[in-house]
């Protein structure tokens, strides 16, 4: 299992007692740290830069956002409905396949209508052209897949063979120009600048045919963009040479880049014992708090937490000798966070923290097994100022079963 790194950032100077257990706690200066760095990124390069709300969708924070960047991406209508309400700037849609009844809706609130296949566009003609025959403003994109899988995990790879999202490129012909007004291509996953060099290498040629036959090109998301190590120059330069290339305007639709290193998971450990080794539970579940944990999968890295080769043996009796497997409280047997050397002494009431929580596990936290969503805070470090976003109870879990 890969570790994750994590910049703690000005989280260990929180207080982790001032919020309950659980809670995201969301950082509104290192969201706006990110988005001032996505933002030169587009201003060097003249790419438009919209955030994915599929990885972070905290409305609450609309404001930092549109402050910053040109708009966002929805994965569909519920998505195209909230960045409608609450984001400013553009709106552009993808989703693998749209239903029928809900696309006239989205061809209304948004400004980019991404399909999956020439089939689904030619389907949806009547729709489209109702949709701006009453005043709908939007053009209509292709994403394609280029067939190149740079990923690590085959199951976050979108490029992965066999892969349902996008239309090969290799099956592009002439007539397909007639029916968009720009390309799409998402491939990477928390990846920097060499695998999209090498993929628009790879793509280059089945597209240049058609440069300037279409106005925009969309390198979807994936571009861990706000990460130390970056290569931002070579990105903004990248960027700039495909608008040469193509003579059309290009967008990035970084989301996990928007909120990394900007949030934390907090929770309390509820009980301790041993079984070969030393275990512990918390009220943070994997499978129902940070499900790419048994997704992906990888170990989440803990504030404050001790280096892993200074872990020593431990005993069930000496539970605060050595690493301490944390897992949820859920009843599946895997539900298990990983094992640490904690910075608190191994006992019920002490409170810990994962890095890097902002970014998919809040939109992806379920109530399975009952088990309650965190609450939802904003911090800004800067001002110390901490307001509760939100908190959910007993109806919010019973609400969606009947």
């Amino acid at each position: 299992m890969k570790t994750q790194a994590g910049d703690p950032g000005a989280f260990p100077e929180f207080d982790l007692h001032r919020v309950d257990s659980p809670a995201f706690v969301v950082d509104a200066a290192k969201l706006r740290e990110n988005c001032r760095i996505l933002a030169e990124v587009g201003e060097e390069s003249g790419a438009k830069v919209l955030a994915a709300l599929k990885a972070f969708s905290m409305w609450k924070v609309a404001p930092i956002i549109g402050d910053y960047l040109d708009g966002v991406c929805a994965s569909g209508l519920w998505e195209a409905r909230l960045a409608s309400e609450f984001y400013d700037g553009e709106i552009a849609t993808y989703a693998p396949a749209y239903k029928p009844d809900e696309l006239e809706e989205i061809c209304r609130l948004s400004d980019h209508v991404i399909f999956n296949s020439p089939a689904q566009i030619i389907r949806a003609r009547q729709i489209i052209e109702q949709a701006r025959a009453t005043g709908g403003d939007f053009d209509v994109g292709l994403r394609i897949n280029p067939l190149h899988p740079e990923g690590e995990v085959p199951r976050y790879d979108p490029c992965a063979p066999h892969s349902r999202l996008g239309f090969p490129i290799n099956q592009l012909e002439d007539e397909h120009l007639e029916l968009i007004d720009g390309f799409h291509m998402h491939t990477l996953c928390e990846q920097d600048f060499a695998p999209l060099q090498r993929t628009w290498d790879k793509a280059f040629d089945h597209l240049e045919p058609y440069f300037g036959q279409f106005e925009w090109i969309n390198f979807g998301g994936g571009h861990h963009i706000t990460r130390a190590d970056y290569q931002r120059e070579e990105l903004a330069q990248f960027l700039s040479d495909a608008a040469d290339d193509t003579g059309a305007q290009v967008f990035i639709e970084p989301g996990e880049a928007v909120a990394l290193d900007a949030g934390i998971l907090v929770g309390t450990i509820l009980d301790t014992h041993g079984n070969a080794m030393p275990l512990a539970i918390t009220d943070i579940s994997a499978t129902c708090h940070m499900p790419d944990v048994l997704e992906a999968p990888y170990r989440p890295a803990m504030l404050g937490e001790e280096p892993l080769e200074d872990f020593t043996d431990a005993s069930d009796d000496d539970i605060e000798g050595g690493a301490v497997r944390l897992g949820g409280p859920s009843c599946l047997a895997g539900d298990v966070i990983g094992d640490y050397r904690l910075p608190v002494p191994a006992e019920p009431g002490q409170r810990i923290a994962f890095l890097d929580q902002a970014h998919y596990s809040m939109v992806k936290a379920t109530t399975f097994n009952g088990v309650p969503l965190p609450s939802i805070w904003l911090w800004d470090s800067e001002t110390d100022e901490l307001e509760c976003v939100r908190r959910f109870d007993y109806e919010d879990f019973k609400n969606r079963l009947g």
